[in-house]
């Protein structure tokens, strides 16, 4: 009993919402809708080992040439761990190591020394942090209802930057390379990450007054941008006659 109320989290009323788009003739069949709602109470319970799922909401579904994305949204704690520290240590290391081959190869030849390049790379913007941001939520994905959630990684700057500029169609398999121009620095799983992250940011609509700043007694220093937002609890829906123009 107390391992399945650990589980128990606040759950919006997926059916209901279904319904409202099924009125506008857009969304989900009443089937695909139902098996989607079992699999998202699932969900919590695929991890329980590793993390607590607070929340967790239908985010959406994106076609696939080989086979289609489920995406779950949800709010996690406790700590995650840090998944691309090895694949950064290992490219570092391979360019140490071919910085060393182009050595050699120049102290064989060493008639004039060359021009020195004044070219330097761009500076590279770290991701933000979980729970803020870009990463202030964490996405799962499954192929179809009743299969293994999957966690995506969270999104960095450069992925963002890198979507935008490209068109490429989805397979369906997180582990895909990306092939396209300019070069998206990533798998299908940054890929989707990325473009989930664009149209949350760019479809999300709220009334004015519903979300508020985070009340913080510390004073921001300088150059900080503003804080952290929440739901202001003491909001009240107006009425109609006073929206309608």
């Amino acid at each position: 009993d107390d391992a399945d109320e650990e589980v128990v989290i606040p759950f919006p009323n997926f059916l209901e919402v279904m319904g409202y788009f099924e009125q506008g003739g857009v969304g989900l069949s009443k089937d695909e809708s139902f098996r989607i709602l079992l699999a998202l109470k699932q969900l919590p319970k695929e991890f329980t080992k590793e993390f607590t799922v607070s929340s967790v909401r239908f985010w959406g579904k994106v076609f696939g040439t080989e086979a289609n994305y489920i995406i779950a949204e949800a709010e996690i704690e406790g700590e995650e761990e840090e998944e691309e520290e090895e694949e950064e240590l290992t490219k570092e290391g391979g360019e140490e190591g071919d910085s060393e081959d182009k050595e050699d190869e120049e102290g064989e030849e060493k008639d004039e020394p060359p021009p020195k390049s004044q070219w330097k790379p761009p500076l590279v913007i770290p991701k933000e942090e979980p729970k803020t941001g870009t990463n202030k939520k964490t996405y799962f994905v499954c192929n179809k209802p009743g299969d293994r959630w999957n966690k995506l990684p969270h999104v960095k700057p450069a992925e963002i930057v890198a979507a935008r500029n490209i068109r490429k169609a989805f397979t369906g398999i997180l582990s895909s390379p990306v092939i396209s121009y300019p070069p998206f620095p990533g798998r299908e799983e940054n890929y989707l990450r990325a473009q989930i992250a664009r149209i949350s940011a760019t479809t999300h609509i709220s009334p004015s007054g519903y979300f508020q700043q985070e009340e913080d007694e510390e004073e921001p220093e300088e150059g900080e941008g503003p804080g952290p937002i929440e739901v202001n609890n003491d909001f009240e829906i107006n009425k109609i006659s006073e929206v309608v123009l």
